[in-house]
Order: structure tokens, then C-alpha cells, then sequence
């Protein structure tokens, strides 16, 4: 059977889209599931101006205006002619793909493919920000109580919970974390984020010594002897796996009665707005959870605020009028 050639158009989108993606990944250090999004999102794109004709270099404004509109109404390619049609996208996916043609448009600008840059005067829909969940003091006590026995494995579960509050860390900065990123004696860890970017975070006092422990009693029993470099080991020995960490976060908060309140980015969460509500700077708050824009990291001002709002309302005679 003969093969049938793409049409050139076609062919040329997905040479500048892999080109778009080899720039991502090699030289802004983006993590694969930030490219396999663009990717997708970028062949959504491709197939919406095949259906007008157009190639990449060849779209304007009104064209990607149209594009992101179309997900709006709800169609698979944005072109909103009902075929294949999809319910409408959210804000947060509109905003996400118009980021990403953005970026795009911005490296084919840069390559001097294009002498104009169609995105520049694009308006995308504003992302509503949820805030997220978090933890009161109390509650936090609670959860990080719960692991409670001397085996090897509740010796880890206490390590790791008490770790992923006192730094801010993400899943996988904690299950990434090796034994040569903790340093017991300065009291400091490497944590590796987004992109491959390091930062340096203190560790307070009661992960310290929980984490001593676990490394003195817990970790050795599990690793029996092996070279595993990971500091966290599941009962094989080996690396911790994101599943593994979910369900251990999953158990102590059932037990703890705060299995409604709590995911992992809880423990993240919890950490910047006790840090806030307690007095740290914005700047500081920013830098130990390793965002790149402090406007993500003033997220956590409005749920700091607002907890203090409720304490004061509640806590001061005149604060309200009987």
C-alpha cells in the first residue's frame, strides 16, 4: 500500500512544534508533563487551521482569537463547527492554552520566522484562582501525631509528614530528595522544583529530630544494607513513589479524622500560610517554596488574612455589636 503524504502544511506545523518543544526541554528545563501538555495543545491548534488553511505562519490574531473561542463554546478544535464537539473548556484551560501559543508564537518570533507576533495583542479569559486548603495549627498537630509506633515504616511515615510541612515541599521534591540534599548538622535541605530549579530550605526542630531518627532507626531497616541514594524508601528498599506517598498521606489523615481537608499540597499549602500569618515576608515565603512570580506565592496572603479575620471577629469584645 502506498503511503500517503501529510499535507505540506501539516508537516510543517509539526516540524516547528517539535522544534518549539526540543527549546522547552533543553534549554528552559521544562518537566515532561509540562511539554506532553503543550504538545497536546499544540496539535489542537494544528488541527484547527487545517480546517481553515491555514499554516502557522500564515494565522493572525483573529484567527487564535477565534481558536480560543471556539473552546469556549465547546469544540474539539476550537473551530466550533459541531463536528467531534467537546464541552466548553474552563477558564483555567483557555488560559493555559493561550499561554502556551504564546510562548510558541514568541519562540517562532526570536527564530525570525516571523516579523510579527499574532499573540502580542491577545486577551485571554481572567483565571479565577482558588485558594487552596489548608490546615489550621491544630489540625496540622493532629495529622502529623498520627504515626505513633517505633517500626521502621511509621518511623519514616512521621519523618516524612513532619519534612513535607516544615520545607513546603511538593510531592515530588520529597520523594526526589536524596540522603546528600539533607544536611542534619546546618539543618538545611536541597530541594530540586519545577524545572529543575534548586533552592535551599532551613528544616525546623521537630522535623529534625524526627528525621534523625528515621535515618538512625527506620531507614536502615528498610533499605537492609542496599545502595539506595533516596532518603524516603518504600518496604523493598527502594525509592518512594508518588502513589506510595499519596497513600501514606491518604492514611494518617483518615486516622487523624482530617481526610476531607487533606492532600498532599495541603502540607505545602499549610506551611506558607502559617509562615505568613505568622509574620515571614512575602519575599522570604516566596524564595522557600521556589515560585518563579511572587503574585502565585501572594495567593496565600488573602487565606492568611482571612484566618486572621476570623480570629479577630472572634477574639476581640467590640469586633462586633450585639
Amino acid at each position: 500500500m502506498a503511503t500517503i503524504e501529510k499535507p505540506v502544511v501539516e508537516r510543517r506545523f509539526e516540524h516547528l512544534v517539535l522544534d518549539f518543544l526540543a527549546y522547552l526541554e533543553f534549554e528552559r528545563g521544562l518537566s515532561r508533563n509540562t511539554l506532553d501538555a503543550y504538545r497536546s495543545d499544540l496539535l489542537q491548534f494544528g488541527r484547527f487551521l487545517e480546517e481553515r488553511e491555514l499554516s502557522a505562519l500564515d494565522a493572525e490574531a483573529r484567527d487564535i482569537a477565534d481558536f480560543l473561542e471556539g473552546l469556549a463554546r465547546g469544540s474539539a478544535g476550537g473551530a466550533g463547527n459541531g463536528a467531534d464537539a467537546r464541552p466548553p473548556a474552563s477558564p483555567a484551560t483557555i488560559h493555559r492554552k493561550s499561554a502556551c501559543l504564546r510562548s510558541f508564537y514568541r519562540h517562532l518570533r526570536r527564530d525570525g520566522l516571523l516579523d510579527t507576533d499574532p499573540t502580542a495583542t491577545l486577551s485571554a479569559p481572567r483565571r479565577s484562582r482558588k485558594l487552596p486548603q489548608v490546615l489550621t495549627r491544630g489540625e496540622i498537630e493532629t495529622l502529623l501525631a498520627q504515626p505513633r509506633g517505633t517500626d521502621p515504616a511509621s518511623l519514616r511515615d512521621r519523618a516524612l509528614l513532619e519534612l513535607m510541612y516544615a520545607c513546603g515541599l511538593r510531592a515530588s521534591e520529597a520523594i526526589g530528595l536524596e540522603l546528600m540534599d539533607v544536611d542534619i548538622e546546618e539543618g538545611v535541605l536541597r530541594a530540586r522544583g519545577k524545572g529543575s530549579k534548586e533552592r535551599v530550605v532551613p528544616i525546623g526542630q521537630a522535623a529534625l529530630r524526627a528525621l534523625r531518627i528515621y535515618l538512625e532507626r527506620g531507614r536502615p531497616a528498610l533499605v537492609k544494607g542496599a545502595p539506595e541514594a533516596h532518603l524516603f524508601v518504600n518496604f523493598r528498599g527502594g525509592q518512594l513513589t508518588r502513589q506510595g506517598l499519596y497513600k501514606i498521606v491518604r492514611r494518617h489523615a483518615v486516622t487523624a479524622g482530617l481526610a476531607d481537608q487533606m492532600r498532599p499540597p495541603t502540607l505545602r499549602h499549610t506551611f506558607a500560610t502559617h509562615l505568613l500569618a505568622g509574620g515571614c515576608d512575602l519575599r522570604s515565603v516566596q524564595e522557600m517554596l521556589g515560585h518563579a512570580d511572587v503574585s502565585t506565592t501572594q495567593l496565600y496572603t488573602h487565606l492568611s488574612s482571612d484566618r486572621l479575620k476570623d480570629v479577630y471577629f472572634k477574639a476581640h469584645p467590640r469586633a462586633t455589636v450585639g
